[in-house]
């Protein structure tokens, strides 16, 4: 593991020190993703180095990363991260493979594409296609796959009477969500807010607006709590997909929360819906598509896309489809490097907890009934899990401990939680 998180001159030290005899793997941010897509990628030895704008994440200590450290946060100063981590890939030598895990880190990188840099996903263009919302929502439109209806507020010389437009159309409740996450989710700490009335609307519309936040007000669907269902997939270059459809069944908090149970479920509907989607958008890399079911439509209605690896993508990879090795091996295939053989099979099931969400959701909704069973709780307790293709966990391994004992510390002193992802 890392032995400690490097200021970036120290970093490229480390690196130009080091041997590798395939191409690393730069990791950024280096959260819990982050940790989930380190394991997936140190268990066939492929190099992790995790990057970030602090040390506050959690991958730097495990096991999988061989070197962690800073660079200039792409928000921030998008030509330093761009310098930064082409000094970063100059010092090993050969060719990196980037694995952004955030939406700001994904548009880092695409949008510079550092010399020394393979990004195995779409350009910058391509990205923006899946991202921007209008563009998903009418590719959506032309292939008949439902989508919630979705106000815009930016382009409006006049926001309040944007905001009136919207009301009028949506009514309330309605759901304010952001354009871009990251700096939305530090405004207010989530990234989806429901809103009653247009005095708490025109609150949040004002907060991000200073937050330089955008934002979109879409309807409140009539969800079926705990049917969720997404496919996570990573399609190649040239088309060909690897990817499970699962059930986020259990969220933290429950409706709007993050995924904290999440299970692989037979969807084909969801599966050829966000296929066609990834299709139309010409789409490649990995990716998760986040589907809801509509009651009063009574289907599947497609929520977004988010075009990275994202916190539960540990499940896949325990089910057998190893989504960053695959977007790896496909990215050094014309490289000068180690061959990288990779060929999966059929996927089959798993299950995925994130136990710090889990823990607190179980402790404090009086409502919420435990859906782990005996057998479940000894094989976490024992460690037996990791042995088990059936169950995984988004951070505590018994095998990997340090990035769990991170966790525990900030979780007993004050330090902040750092991300959602």
């Amino acid at each position: 593991m890392a032995d400690s998180f490097l200021d970036t001159d120290s970093l490229v030290a480390a690196v130009e020190a080091a041997d590798f005899d395939r191409p690393p793997a730069l990791v950024a941010n280096a959260h819990i993703t982050g940790v989930s897509v380190a394991r997936a990628l140190a268990a066939r030895d492929v190099p992790v180095i995790a990057l970030d704008r602090n040390g506050d994440g959690y991958a730097p200590p495990s096991d999988a990363v061989a070197f962690a450290g800073e660079v200039t946060y792409p928000l921030d100063d998008l030509d330093g991260f761009r310098r930064d981590v082409e000094r970063v890939a100059d010092a090993a030598g050969v060719a990196c493979v980037a694995f952004p895990c955030m939406d700001d880190w994904v548009r880092g990188f695409a949008e510079t594409e550092p010399d020394g840099v393979v990004l195995p996903f779409s350009d910058h263009d391509g990205i923006e296609r899946v991202l921007d919302k209008d563009n998903l929502y009418r590719r959506c439109e032309e292939l008949g796959v439902p989508y919630p209806e979705t106000h815009r507020l930016d382009g409006h010389d006049d926001r309040d009477a944007a905001v009136d437009a919207a009301v009028d159309a949506l009514g309330f409740p309605l759901v304010v969500k952001p354009a871009h996450k990251r700096k939305f989710e530090e405004a207010f700490g989530t990234n989806v807010i429901e809103v009653d009335g247009r005095d708490e609307l025109d609150r949040v519309v004002a907060d991000a607006a200073a937050a330089d936040a955008t934002v979109l007000l879409q309807e409140k669907v009539n969800v079926e709590v705990g049917a969720d269902a997404s496919f996570g997939s990573y399609v190649s270059p040239d088309g060909d997909a690897l990817g499970v459809v699962a059930n986020a069944a259990v969220r933290f908090p429950r409706e709007f929360g993050t995924s904290c149970l999440v299970e692989t479920v037979d969807e084909p509907a969801v599966r050829d819906r966000a296929l066609a989607v990834l299709e139309a958008t010409d789409y490649h890399g990995i990716s998760e598509s986040e589907f809801v079911y509509d009651v009063d439509r009574e289907e599947y209605v497609l929520l977004d896309i988010n075009t990275r690896p994202w916190k539960w993508v540990s499940m896949p990879v325990q089910a057998g489809a190893n989504l960053p090795l695959a977007a790896y091996r496909d990215a050094v295939a014309d490289l000068d490097a180690a061959d990288v053989q990779y060929d999966p099979g059929e996927p089959g099931e798993a299950r995925w907890v994130y136990l710090r969400d889990y823990l607190e959701l179980c402790l404090t909704d009086s409502a919420f009934w435990d859906v782990l069973s005996r057998d479940d709780w000894t094989a976490l307790l024992s460690g037996d899990f990791e042995a088990d293709d059936r169950l995984t966990t988004g951070l505590y391994r018994p095998s990997d401990p340090a990035p769990a004992a991170k966790l525990l510390d900030g979780e007993f002193t004050d330090r902040d939680y750092y991300c959602s992802c």
